[in-house]
């Protein structure tokens, strides 16, 4: 099988799940050195993702390592107790993942929340930074009053760059240095190919993250090799590129054509019904060209999404970290 190069695709997704499902439509069939598995818990969707080889990672564009992702298409609605429910498995996939990475459970943690607090869809890392319980100054200030079942645990909303002047990964680096945390938990929001996946999904990942590159940057990221200790990423797609939704209702419309009239959609469609999906897309940011560029989208109900899915992901940190925290009533820990 020849190798396939997404880069040509020129589709931007930060989601693993979503390389490798794009990387299999092209190439009709699994992806050698990609292993995954599906699990669906009472309207939960877990994926997990594992890129074995440097074969299996040009394949899907994305790093080596571990991707568990957290789907839950009704978190839109604002129910709080699906809201608990997913914080809960949030927590136990998270406990997990950071069991697998060898983090153990007395293992101190700084806790980084990227993004620019002052645009909403990049608020995400900031608003769970408010929201984690942060233990660090009890056990520097008076290390023998501290109960049993909490773990050392520090967090830090370094801004970006436009507005410090730093980057992220230097600022992180510098408190590394300094306060030596065995391993660092870094959270930012993401870009997504396609709209459902938008506000409903939660990524976690060993490989570690670049700050800026949901939107296209490309700068230097918050890695194991950056960094010298482990980084766990936790990432929510929080927007869309305008071509992709413009791309993806192109074909929707020619598949509804074609299933309620013969070769309707073909017919319709004219010269799009025989482009190739890249060759399409590109059409597509043309005509968008004089728009603008290649708008970024975000739904108009952001602002109660990222406060509630700030909140979810701070309850199951405050539950995975600490073993005092009890994950049957994770959000009772968050403001």
């Amino acid at each position: 099988m020849d190798q396939l190069d997404l880069s040509k695709y020129d589709v931007h997704t930060d989601l693993a799940l979503e390389a490798k499902e794009m990387a299999e439509a092209a190439t009709g069939g699994p992806i050698p050195g990609v292993l995954s598995d599906m699990a669906d818990e009472d309207g939960i969707k877990i994926s997990r993702v594992h890129v074995q080889t440097e074969q299996g990672s040009r394949a899907i564009g994305k790093m080596p390592g571990r991707y568990v992702t957290i789907e839950v298409p009704d978190l839109r609605k604002g129910d709080t107790t699906l809201q608990d429910k997913v914080a809960t498995k949030f927590a136990q996939e998270f406990e997990a993942f950071l069991e697998r990475a060898g983090i153990g459970k007395t293992a101190k943690v700084l806790i980084v929340g990227l993004g620019n607090w002052n645009v909403t869809p990049d608020a995400l890392g900031p608003l769970v930074v408010e929201n984690v319980m942060v233990t660090r100054q009890f056990f520097e200030l008076m290390p023998d009053q501290v109960a049993p079942g909490y773990r050392q645990v520090s967090a830090v909303a370094p801004g970006v760059l436009g507005i410090t002047g730093i980057e992220s990964s230097e600022i992180v680096l510098g408190i590394v240095e300094k306060t030596k945390p065995d391993a660092v938990i870094a959270i930012d929001a993401l870009a997504s190919k396609a709209l459902e996946r938008v506000n409903t999904t939660i990524q976690i990942a060993d490989t570690g993250i670049h700050p800026g590159s949901g939107i296209g940057n490309k700068r230097k990221g918050l890695t194991l090799d950056i960094l010298g200790v482990p980084v766990v990423a936790i990432g929510v797609p929080t927007v869309v590129f305008a071509s992709n939704i413009v791309n993806d209702s192109l074909r929707l419309l020619e598949d509804h054509l074609a299933k309620h009239a013969n070769n309707a959609g073909s017919q319709v469609m004219g010269l799009m019904h025989k482009m190739e999906e890249n060759e399409r897309l590109q059409l597509v940011r043309e005509v968008l060209q004089p728009l603008g560029h290649d708008l970024i989208v975000t739904p108009k109900e952001i602002d109660q999404f990222i406060e509630d899915i700030a909140n979810i992901i701070a309850s199951g940190l405050n539950a995975s970290l600490h073993d005092a925290v009890d994950t049957s009533n994770v959000a009772a820990y968050t403001h």
